[in-house]
């Protein structure tokens, strides 16, 4: 089966890890052949080191050179793990076992693992490791001399667990600023008028859950000409699927609006009934810095609806009506640094999601304006000469005598031109109003296309859309090329005679399935170019199979 796969899609944080990965991997190798050189130069600072100690300087150097090689190539999905640094931690508890205990040289080389695990996995591994540092190094001094100095093992501790403490900090920091940026540039690449609100805002919803690893996000929305609430929701039990959308009445939002409009919220419960302090409700006013307390009552009220334990909220930063946004989370509590970004990322989002709402509306006036237009002139171009047409009949058969041979003739020529400017009012009446009852316009528009296919080339496509199927007008300018180049593929590819062609949801995609029949059973090594730069400029992808035998199939998958 041949695939393509849009360049934009590819993990390009994953290459800059292998990169980062390398990296790491040749400092791993230098420290470990410097300390194997450290043993033959300088064998006297080290004291005695026995013959099992010099094998274990060996191996890990040897260790250390496979991992490089790995790491060079690619290959080996182990390379990169966090089992690597904890295998570090019991060699280098070796290490220090065998070259002295609390005298010896090598125990800085735990910073090594502290460091690239904090600023690869963030605070709570860096922390982990550094925690598990400090008892190896304990441990191995101990093992050597249980009468070691007691002081001076201490002190070698509490550095390893200050510094290490400091480098894990600072390296959380840096991931959680990864991740918060990718998060901004995700947001900003959601935000696409193709396709449309709804699908920008579910797509939003499921990016902000995920990054905070929330158990719901929910929005609530409203426009300042209704008297209706949007209850938007992604939760882990829908994930993959659109967000859920209920209207509501103002009291049935009030609950969710009971903060002041302009107040950024932070809430987690109780470690305990009988702790209380352990708890935090907080609230941040608009150009202010200072949090100020709020009774918590409300707020573990609020929690136990969106039963969770701790949630986030920020308000809309909307130029025409209010709304609000929250992050609860069923487990971890959030941080205030965690509400405040919560606040640049709808400050981020919500004014071009504004934007392309009102790009749709515009749109929708155009192509309103577009067929009043079409409507007059095909009174004034067509129905209008085909009434003259009528009334110069309906002249020619009251001068015609009784007897005439073409009396007959004019009456069918009258009611077909009767019939004929009915059906051009009705066809005119409905491009006026454009009520939205019937077929979509893009199944329209596919099925005239179909049917010039089957009359020119002799070619039957059956055109098939689910009864869900959802599809903003934007979108489906884009769709209607694809299945019209789908079409023409066929007939300049194949020697079919037969095709079919599906649109269906599945999930949070457009699935587009294009199906023809092969005789032939020619194997599916043909990859439509302009198909495939199509779908990877919407994100999305294009597969070709042989699905069954003799039917050849080429599907393409769009992000809702």
């Amino acid at each position: 089966m041949a695939e393509y796969k849009p360049e934009d899609t590819l993990p390009t944080r994953a290459a800059g890890d292998a990169a980062g990965a390398t990296m790491v991997f040749e400092m791993r190798l230098l420290l470990s052949i410097s300390a194997v050189l450290t043993l033959f130069i300088s064998p006297a600072d080290l004291g005695p080191v026995s013959l099992l100690g010099t094998l274990v300087f060996l191996a890990y150097a040897l260790h250390s050179g496979a991992l490089y090689v790995a790491a060079r190539r690619r290959r080996n999905p182990f390379w990169h793990g966090k089992v690597v640094y904890w295998i570090d931690l019991g060699w280098y508890a070796l290490m220090v076992y065998f070259s002295g205990g609390n005298n010896s040289f090598f125990v800085p080389f735990f910073f090594f693992v502290i460091l690239t695990a904090s600023f690869q996995w963030g605070f709570d591994e860096g922390a982990r490791i550094t925690l598990a540092s400090a008892l190896l190094v304990a441990a191995s001094a101990l093992a050597v001399n249980l009468h070691a100095d007691l002081a001076h093992l201490l002190l070698r501790i509490t550095f390893v667990l200050g510094l290490g403490y400091m480098i894990a900090y600072w390296g959380g920091l840096g991931v959680a600023q990864r991740r918060r940026l990718a998060l901004l540039r995700d947001v900003s690449r959601l935000s696409n008028p193709r396709f449309g609100v709804d699908q920008t805002l579910a797509s939003l919803l499921a990016q902000i859950r995920h990054f905070y690893r929330a158990s719901n996000c929910i929005l609530l929305i409203n426009d300042a000409d209704s008297e209706q609430w949007l209850l938007r929701s992604s939760t882990e039990q829908n994930s993959g699927q659109p967000a859920s959308v209920a209207r509501m009445g103002a009291g049935s939002a009030a609950p969710l609006l009971a903060f002041p409009a302009q107040h950024t919220v932070l809430y987690a419960a109780p470690l305990h009934p009988r702790l209380p302090w352990s708890g935090e409700a907080r609230a941040l006013a608009a150009g202010q810095r200072r949090w100020e307390p709020l009774d918590p009552a409300p707020c573990a009220q609020l929690a136990d609806l969106f039963d969770g334990r701790a949630f986030i909220s920020t308000p809309l930063p909307l130029r025409k009506g209010r709304g609000r946004l929250y992050v609860v989370s069923a487990g971890p509590r959030f941080t205030r640094s965690d509400a405040t970004f919560l606040l640049h990322v709808a400050a981020q989002a919500f004014p071009v999601i504004e934007n392309i709402e009102l790009l749709d509306r515009m749109a929708s006036d155009a192509a309103f304006r577009e067929r009043q237009k079409i409507a007059r002139d095909l009174h004034d171009s067509t129905i209008q000469p085909y009434i003259g047409l009528r009334h110069a009949l309906t002249a020619m058969r009251q001068q015609a005598a009784a007897d005439n041979p073409l009396t007959d003739d004019l009456e069918k020529l009258i009611v077909m031109s009767t019939e004929v400017i009915a059906n051009m009012r009705s066809f005119a009446r409905n491009v006026r109003k454009d009520n939205g009852k019937g077929e979509p316009e893009l199944m329209v528009a596919l099925r005239r296309q179909a049917a010039q296919v089957l009359a020119f080339y002799s070619l039957d496509v059956t055109l098939q859309a689910a009864d869900d199927l959802q599809i903003s007008d934007r979108l489906a300018a884009e769709v209607f090329q694809m299945v019209n180049e789908g079409m023409s593929n066929i007939r300049k590819h194949t020697h079919a005679r037969a095709g079919r062609i599906t649109l269906s949801n599945i999930g949070a995609h457009l699935q587009i399935d294009i199906e023809n029949d092969n005789p032939e059973r020619l194997p599916a090594d043909f990859l439509p170019g302009s198909l495939a730069e199509r779908a990877a400029a919407l994100g999305g992808g294009l597969t070709v199979a042989v699905c069954e035998p003799g039917v050849t199939r080429i599907r393409v998958t769009i992000p809702m």
